[in-house]
């Protein structure tokens, strides 16, 4: 019920509302639209496969019309004619003379495509060419010639040559012209199988799902076909105008018949071909009712956004309080209750901000204060004449490495108690004076043990900071560096421009034993939560430092960087702007005066 209710939004609201207002409409309208075009579709399909089976019959017709006309001009030569009159008369046709048919035959299969030969037969079976002794009923059924003699002059086709099933066989009943077509013999033409191929291949090629076709003879044997092996012609032909199932697959059939030779052109096409635009139409009204649904969303998201957007920038500016960042709303709406909400929202941020502002002055003050109660633990009057009767007795017994360890030890104390109130603020050189100090009275507790450089640019000298930042870190570095490791070792302190522009970066390196991921990151938190002490109990912590760098510059997240890695030291990094608040140390000491 709890996910439910926070699904309850206005904009969900609004967003199942005109969805279900688009599905009704693009339902309808879709179903409407497939319903009509695929009817007009089917039926365009099918004229077309109509169409194919009159073309591919035409051009049938075409290929049977060259051999009837090829045939006919045989029949019809005059020396053809004068010789088979010569040999209804009584007269043999001499061997010369039928060598000169065979030339003249030889002539027409030249100029003929597809026909493999020609022969010629006298009325009684007698072959005249080819020159050989072979009768015409030896050659073919009895039964065609009876049929070539009821054609009464024209070409009678027939099927497979018994002899050859490569061959296809058409007689013609040769008449002679000028004794009233007397009939004077038989003209036998061989045809290609290859030649009554209706279809392209190439096209076949390209289109591999279309039409495929045969031509049956009357018997109805094969005389070509580029159907599936798997194909029964039988159950096709006695199934013409119906629906067959193939291995799955179902095709239609459609029938033609010659009228010329009496075989049939059956053609075979795949259903889902026929329907091929139905499918199409199918994916277009999917594919438009996604887009349009797309498009619908898109302006839907764009209309509630535009209602809801005001609620939703007002609930994030009231979020954003949980994590410290009170900002007014600066939108404004043209509802006036929305627009009531966003003017109360804003004069309680201003309020609240007034009381953090109150909160973060508290806390500078507090930090001040912690940091003079440390510097008046010791009476400096006391001290700096103790230290100056110490340096005068040394330098009077000729202990001057001694003498001079005294000065660095008033010169620290002298920068570490001096309770002016101009002094909160000094310069990069000061704390890189007073760290050289400490680092020195350090080499003399730690003999050899201790080694140190300080590295500066020139220019970083003079940038102002808060007082006693680098100290610290380097009273740390030795002790949990240099001290914690066996043998020497060595502290860095370097102090370089940084490679964001208006910043000067500040190291601390000691070559210590360093600490793991988990340690350093348990570092961090307690800095954060202000436990961590920088040395034992005379110095100030490493805590504080990390406190006073985020309340003096303002800082959201840590100050300082820390980077160790287990057995090779460690490093501390912070970066500070080289002017802050727009003052310098010297306009700062000014205005405090």
């Amino acid at each position: 019920m709890k996910k439910l209710g926070q699904l309850n939004t206005l904009r969900n609201q609004i967003f199942i509302g005109f969805m279900l207002v688009m599905v009704i409409v693009l339902a309808s309208v879709g179903y409407f639209v497939y319903d009509q075009v695929s009817v007009l579709l089917r039926n365009s399909a099918e004229k077309h496969i109509q169409q194919t089976a009159v073309q591919a019959m035409g051009k049938l017709d075409v290929l049977l019309g060259q051999i009837d006309t090829l045939t006919a001009q045989v029949a019809t030569n005059p020396s053809i004619q004068r010789l088979l009159a010569q040999e209804i008369d009584g007269k043999p046709i001499r061997f010369e003379e039928r060598q000169s048919l065979q030339q003249d035959a030889r002539k027409y299969e030249a100029y003929a495509t597809g026909i493999r030969s020609l022969e010629m037969y006298t009325t009684d079976y007698r072959r005249l060419f080819p020159l050989d002794d072979v009768s015409l009923e030896n050659r073919v059924p009895e039964e065609w010639i009876k049929r070539a003699d009821s054609g009464k002059g024209r070409l009678v086709w027939f099927g497979f040559d018994p002899q050859d099933p490569d061959v296809v066989i058409a007689i013609r009943h040769v008449r002679l012209m000028d004794r009233s077509f007397v009939h004077a013999g038989y003209l036998v033409v061989y045809i290609e199988k290859s030649y009554f191929e209706l279809t392209d291949n190439e096209a076949d090629n390209e289109n591999e799902t279309r039409e495929t076709m045969g031509l049956f003879d009357g018997t109805g044997q094969n005389i070509f076909s580029d159907f599936p092996a798997d194909v029964d012609a039988g159950m096709m032909l006695d199934h013409g105008g119906e629906t067959i199932t193939v291995e799955g697959e179902s095709y239609i059939v459609i029938q033609q018949q010659s009228k010329e030779t009496g075989w049939k052109l059956a053609i075979l096409t795949p259903v889902n071909y026929a329907t091929a635009g139905i499918s199409v139409l199918r994916t277009a009204i999917i594919v438009s009712g996604a887009v349009g649904g797309l498009l619908f969303l898109v302006l839907t998201f764009i209309l509630s956004t535009m209602i809801t957007r005001p609620i939703l920038n007002l609930i994030k500016a009231m979020r954003g309080a949980r994590f410290g960042t009170l900002k007014a709303n600066p939108n404004t709406s043209s509802t006036m209750e929305i627009n009531e909400l966003n003017n109360t929202y804003n004069q309680m941020v201003d309020s609240l901000n007034e009381l953090i502002e109150v909160v973060y002055q508290k806390e500078i003050i507090q930090s001040r204060t912690e940091l003079k109660a440390l510097q008046s633990q010791i009476n400096p009057h006391f001290l700096f004449n103790t230290l100056e009767a110490f340096y005068w007795e040394l330098d009077e017994k000729g202990e001057e490495e001694l003498a001079q360890i005294v000065v660095a030890m008033s010169g620290l104390f002298r920068y570490v108690i001096n309770r002016t109130d101009d002094d909160e603020w000094v310069t990069i050189g000061d704390e890189l004076d007073h760290a050289e100090r400490y680092l020195k009275i350090m080499e003399m507790r730690m003999v050899d043990r201790l080694s140190w450089r300080i590295e500066a640019d020139d220019d970083c000298r003079s940038i102002p900071l808060p007082k006693l930042l680098i100290q610290p870190l380097v009273e740390n570095a030795i002790l949990h560096g240099v001290e914690q490791r066996i043998g020497p070792g060595t502290v860095l302190l370097h102090a370089e421009s940084s490679s964001r522009s208006g910043y000067t970066r500040i190291m601390v390196t000691d070559d210590g034993p360093g600490m793991d991921t988990n340690t350093v990151r348990a570092l961090q938190a307690s800095m954060k939560e202000g436990h961590v002490s920088g040395s034992k109990g005379t110095g100030v912590g490493i805590s504080n430092v990390e406190r006073r760098l985020r309340l003096y510059y303002q800082l959201e997240s840590s100050g300082l960087d820390i980077q160790s890695e287990l057995g090779k030291g460690t490093t501390i990094i912070f970066e500070i702007p080289n002017r802050f608040g727009g003052h310098t140390k010297r306009e700062n000491n000014t205005n405090r005066g």
